[in-house]
């Protein structure tokens, strides 16, 4: 069992209601229950956990908290008969990072069914360039393969986004034609090279008319985004068109009526990376570390440390950030103070 204290990203609430998160010293007994203890080498920055990061209720039941749904590393102690000190492992989505501690800290706690054994074919590094923005993707892309890639163009929105970005490199592996949907021009040369046909603003996607029906455009949507823009893609879907939807940073609602379902049978299929069942779960990864697997993904990627954390999750919530973040536990830390 580890003895020494170590760092973590800690969200706490002061007495006048602030929240702010901070590096802080930890000791395993401060960690929720579970079987599994694993030193993290790398963990990541997603949309949810820079919501975790300012306590918003709606994604953190309590405080004090430590976000970060995604964890890879290597295991410390074990009450698993499955797992030993020493075996790589990575964990995403189940309650990690918004109802029990998650992976922004030098050793996570979970229990053995949150655990999947490291891939063959994927560093721990990789697995975290991945991470839930890259599962998420490759279950879209998963229900995507319904449509023939010869029918047409597939349409991702948010592309210069996690998930957006990996489910562009993920379609063209698999022969689509992606149309890639982003408010950053600058994300373009990006895009391209991770084999966007062709490259767009919002403004040419987004329709703010009452119109039930658009002229049909795409035979499939990669929707992360949700709000008018998801409801803008299902009226320009082709008849048999599948759309997915996993976000809703443009908001909740969906005013919309039924007609392309009922007139040209689109298909909404909503993406649930948390909960997804375990056999389906290690299928996708295996499919990411086999045939679907991504080279040349670094571009992508910037990485920080805990304490860079703050400065990240405030670009993430203001839309600055393009494809993945690494967040890196073991880099050194300025200073700490004790739990």
């Amino acid at each position: 069992m580890v003895q020494q204290p170590f760092n973590g990203y800690l969200v706490r609430q002061d007495e006048q209601g602030t929240v702010a998160g901070s590096v802080e010293q930890l000791t395993v007994d401060n960690l929720p229950t579970g079987e599994v203890l694993i030193r993290v080498a790398y963990s990541s920055l997603n949309y949810k956990d820079a919501l975790a990061a300012t306590g918003h209720p709606g994604v953190v039941k309590q405080l004090p908290h430590i976000p970060g749904i995604d964890a890879a590393g290597t295991v410390a102690a074990s009450d698993a008969d499955e797992y030993s000190p020493g075996d790589q492992v990575l964990v995403t989505g189940y309650g990690m990072g918004a109802n029990r501690f998650g992976g922004w800290a030098q050793y996570v706690r979970v229990p053995t069914d949150y655990v999947v054994p490291l891939p063959e074919g994927l560093s721990l590094r990789e697995s975290m360039i991945y991470g839930t923005a890259g599962f998420t993707a490759a279950q879209s892309v998963m229900a995507v393969e319904q449509v023939d890639p010869a029918r047409g163009p597939v349409v991702v929105t948010g592309a210069s986004g996690g998930v957006g970005s990996l489910a562009v490199a993920l379609l063209s592996k698999s022969g689509y034609e992606v149309v890639a949907v982003t408010g950053k021009p600058a994300a373009r040369p990006l895009l391209e090279r991770l084999g966007a046909r062709q490259v767009i603003g919002r403004e040419e996607v987004d329709d703010c008319s009452d119109r039930p029906l658009l002229k049909a455009r795409w035979s499939a949507a990669v929707d992360t985004v949700g709000g008018n823009l998801l409801a803008s893609v299902l009226r320009s879907t082709d008849h048999r068109g599948v759309v997915t939807a996993c976000g809703l940073v443009a908001g909740a609602e969906l005013a919309m009526t039924v007609y392309p379902f009922i007139l040209r049978g689109v298909r909404l299929i909503g993406i649930d990376s948390a909960m997804c069942p375990r056999p389906e779960r290690l299928a996708v990864w295996q499919r990411l570390a086999g045939p679907w697997k991504l080279s040349d993904l670094e571009p992508l990627v910037q990485t920080v440390g805990l304490d860079e954390l703050d400065r990240q999750v405030q670009k993430i919530l203001a839309g600055q950030v393009c494809g993945r973040t690494l967040v890196v536990p073991e880099a050194p830390i300025c200073s700490s103070t004790e739990f």
